[in-house]
């Protein structure tokens, strides 16, 4: 207890040795170089050799990916793992790292740890995704994808009739129709409109 009063003592009383001018500098500097590091750290974060890293996500969803057209296509514009699941603005970016968060402790209780338990909870993870996407109105997909850029003429008559009537009705967003677009469809029996 004493240790903490006189490191109190110490951090409480005004600076023997360093004016307010360098105090505040250094204050400056250290929080910049604190800004740095934290959005550095960020973008490790955000790329595909961070996400795929655990067999987990390297062995299972990746895979799947790999056969899309968001993985290979004409154009060659590849989405990576963070272009989908991490929202580009910055305090969206924030919200979905804390909620990320909660997916280490399955890291480490090995909750996936193997494809037959990956499996197993598929559905679970899709739905949440699912219904994550529903509630933000798909603005990982509205990153790439945006209805005012689309050119309905060069759609075919189904995909052309649907986005239309999505974009008069605004009650339908992406992943209402666009589910199993990049990895493959959990075991889906039981859910009504897709028996």
């Amino acid at each position: 207890m004493n240790k903490l009063k006189r490191y109190w003592k110490l951090v409480n009383r005004p600076s023997v040795h360093f004016s307010l001018g360098f105090l505040t500098l250094g204050g400056f500097i250290a929080g910049i170089m604190f800004w740095g590091a934290f959005n550095t750290a960020l973008e490790v974060t955000n790329t595909e050799a961070f996400c795929t890293g655990c067999h987990e996500m390297r062995n299972n969803v990746y895979q799947e990916l790999q056969s899309t057209i968001h993985f290979s296509n004409r154009s060659g514009v590849r989405a990576k793992c963070s272009d989908c699941h991490v929202p580009h603005n910055w305090t969206d970016k924030i919200a979905r790292k804390m909620q990320a968060s909660k997916e280490v402790w399955g890291k480490i209780f090995g909750t996936i740890s193997t494809r037959e338990k990956f499996e197993a909870k598929r559905r679970e993870l899709a739905e949440h995704e699912w219904a994550r996407l529903k509630a933000n109105d798909s603005l990982e997909c509205r990153n790439c994808h945006n209805f005012d850029y689309m050119d309905f003429t060069r759609q075919s008559l189904r995909a052309s009739e649907m986005h239309s009537t999505a974009l008069a009705s605004g009650e339908k967003t992406c992943i209402d129709c666009h589910k199993g677009i990049a990895h493959e469809l959990p075991d889906m029996s039981g859910v009504e409109g897709w028996d």
